[in-house]
């Protein structure tokens, strides 16, 4: 090999890792700079040594191919569209569906946002991308190659272990703030503005000249993979698998086991959408099982195993007055839209959350401006957009606040967190009142007789100032305060005196610890037993069970490291709240399979399949959902799918029946 190729050769695989690490990893490691410097370099020995020419080189991405007609040209695996659901009964009506179709049988989920972008199929031959083509009908599609090299996120050349072909769908989207950033240059060209993300990239892919393509900041999100030999039992296995072949599959993924677990994903995102750098409309269910997709096969029109839940929204546009800020029980700042109001979704709307800093500069939002609102179902309504064509001239960018507005406390922002705290836990009004209200809460302590108003009263008139001095109130403390009959003050004393029977678990969820929802809670309870021993537990440790990770490990050691919280809870044992878990939750509790992971597949004689997990959860042992080299035993039971039991006999997983789970019992 000569110098000349050599260099070359060297330029396109470093240009291609940084160009992974930047627009898939967004890891990059070298300045914008120094990797322009080493394209123009590349470009300079690819005119001297055109023999040398690479189909997938780096230097494509800036294009220059004109394509005054693009071919239509059919798919090699159609591309269905997905059947939509706008509410959980139409969704759980699915569910029952499917669970008809293919039996008594456990069914898993994959959610993924659903993406509202231009769909595109990328099909690869040999690790080299062929060609890109639009959805079109479904069966024919409009060949946009060309256009679709110039996008970064997209790998002209796969590393790692691929089919030798497939093909891979996904979107083609416009980030918003890449969006607001053309809108702004256009009306300082004097331009008009583009309407919306969507129409933009879909527009983009259909311009003639690839090179005007390449200067927009198109994005490439893929989330499925169609051919044979995939190399994978479940989609979610094909997410991760695509992940390392160094395609762009958002990690907001999820495996569900149940359609509960299906409805929470749906509850989040409904909440959290806006906090993405793109525009999503909803949620893409999955049947996870590739066997079972196949079993349960097609519609002329769509698959049965996949559903599109759309997230319900109306817009309107009206003027932004200002921007206000809130602090929540754990001293989250959001930053609230003070607006004009304005009729939305049947009724009127004078507030609307900007969610944090990111998203107020994502959107380019400033006071004055006309901004588009929407409202999603009984959420809080949310700002998703500007129109900058009525920008007031004066305009200046939002400068997002560095201190609490209730306590004054310089704000803070952990490395990797979107929102801004304030650390006053222990001083700041909001907090105090908000973690109280947390503590009676119905999946709490569910305190009868005691609402948020009266948290913020007794607050107020100086009764409490904490959730132990709940403990301390008596009937002649409440008799004094506004709308506080007799009647009223003795059940609110008897609702608190109630709670000192909630199990350990909602108490450990009451206390209000980051990231410690009721899952967590439970989880916690069950591996320590007790306050005292989960009190005294290190990082390193809690993050030995299941489901526990480095965050939620650091947030419980550092409650618990925090004198005042400590106190609390010696307060609170000492008013006869519960603490451990019961006699008889403990009874049958052991250390039996601690350290081994168990799957349950199928169907069995004496045990619910429910019944089986708790038994081995209560006996120190973790459920897992797929077979893997870390399982221990496979639990099989009648109409075990085929593929746990070919995986398990591929890592020489033990395959143990109901009996002989019953006999490790001792029972």
């Amino acid at each position: 090999m000569s110098e000349a190729e050599k260099r070359i050769r060297d330029l396109r695989e470093e240009l291609r890792d940084h160009n992974y690490r930047y627009y898939v990893l967004d890891q990059p490691v070298i300045s914008d700079y120094e990797f322009d410097m080493k394209l123009k370099q590349l470009q300079q020995l690819e005119r001297e040594y055109p023999e040398f020419y690479d189909p997938t080189s780096p230097t494509l991405r800036v294009g220059g191919e004109v394509t005054k007609n693009f071919e239509t040209v059919a798919h090699d695996f159609p591309m269905y569209s997905l059947d939509n659901s706008y509410s959980v009964d139409e969704l759980r009506d699915w569910e029952k569906r499917i669970q008809r179709l293919l039996g008594d049988v456990p069914v898993a989920f994959t959610c993924e946002l659903k993406y509202d972008g231009a769909s595109i199929s990328l099909t690869y031959q040999d690790g080299i991308l062929a060609r890109a083509v639009t959805r079109g009908d479904g069966t024919h599609g409009d060949d946009v190659t060309a256009n679709v090299k110039t996008i970064r996120s997209v790998p002209l050349r796969l590393q790692g272990d691929y089919p030798d072909r497939f093909d891979i769908r996904g979107e083609i989207i416009l980030p918003l703030e890449g969006f607001a950033r053309m809108n702004r240059e256009r009306i300082e060209n004097g331009d008009d503005p583009y309407m919306n993300p969507r129409n933009t990239a879909s527009g983009s892919l259909k311009l003639q000249d690839s090179s005007l393509v390449a200067e927009r900041p198109l994005d490439c999100l893929l989330y499925g993979m169609v051919g044979k030999g995939l190399g994978a039992e479940t989609h979610f296995e094909l997410l991760a698998r695509a992940r390392k072949m160094g395609f762009k599959v958002p990690e907001t993924a999820r495996l569900c086991q149940n359609i509960d677990q299906v409805l929470e994903f749906l509850e989040y995102w409904d909440t959290h959408r806006l906090d993405l750098p793109y525009e999503t409309d909803g949620v893409v269910v999955k049947v996870n099982s590739l066997q079972q997709q196949e079993e349960l096969g097609y519609t002329a029109k769509s698959p049965r195993w996949a559903m599109a839940y759309k997230f319900k929204s109306e817009q309107a546009v009206t003027r932004l007055n200002k921007i206000t800020y809130q602090v929540g029980r754990t001293g989250a700042i959001t930053p609230v839209a003070n607006l004009e109001p304005v009729l939305l979704a049947g009724t009127t709307v004078k507030r609307a959350s900007l969610h944090n800093a990111d998203q107020i500069a994502k959107l380019d939002v400033r006071k004055g401006d006309m901004v588009f609102v929407e409202k999603g179902g009984e959420i809080i309504p949310k700002i998703t957009g500007v129109d900058f064509t009525q920008r007031p001239g004066d305009s200046e960018p939002t400068r997002y606040i560095d201190a609490c507005p209730e306590c004054g406390t310089p704000l803070v922002r952990k490395p990797g967190e979107a929102q801004h705290f304030c650390p006053n836990d222990t001083g700041c009004p909001p907090q105090i009142t908000g973690r109280i209200q947390h503590f009676i809460s119905r999946k709490a302590m569910d305190i009868e007789g005691l609402g948020s108003e009266t948290v913020e009263l007794l607050f107020q008139q100086g009764l409490i100032g904490n959730y132990a001095d709940l403990y301390t109130l008596t009937r002649e403390d409440l008799l004094p305060l506004e709308r506080m009959a007799e009647k009223s003050a003795s059940n609110l004393v008897a609702g608190v005196a109630a709670s000192r029977e909630v199990p350990f678990e909602r108490v450990l969820f009451a206390l209000g610890i980051r990231y410690v929802g009721e899952t967590v809670a439970k989880k916690l309870a069950r591996a320590y037993k007790n306050i005292d021993a989960l009190m005294a537990a290190g990082k390193e440790q809690l993050q030995e069970v299941d489901e526990i990770g480095e965050r939620i490990a650091e947030s419980v050691t550092d409650f618990f490291a925090n004198p005042v919280n400590r106190e609390l809870v010696e307060r609170l044992r000492g008013y006869g709240l519960q603490f451990s878990l019961s006699e008889e939750q403990l009874e049958g509790q052991t250390d039996l399979f601690k350290g081994k992971t168990f799957v349950v597949s199928g169907v069995f004689e004496s045990l619910g399949r429910n019944e089986l997990k708790k038994l081995i959860e209560d006996n120190g042992g973790k459920v897992t959902s797929s077979v893997s080299a870390k399982t221990t035993y496979l639990v099989a039971g009648d109409n075990m799918g085929p593929s746990k039991r070919e995986k398990a006999e591929k890592n020489g997983v033990a395959i143990i029946s109901e009996t002989t789970f019953l006999n490790l019992l001792g029972k």
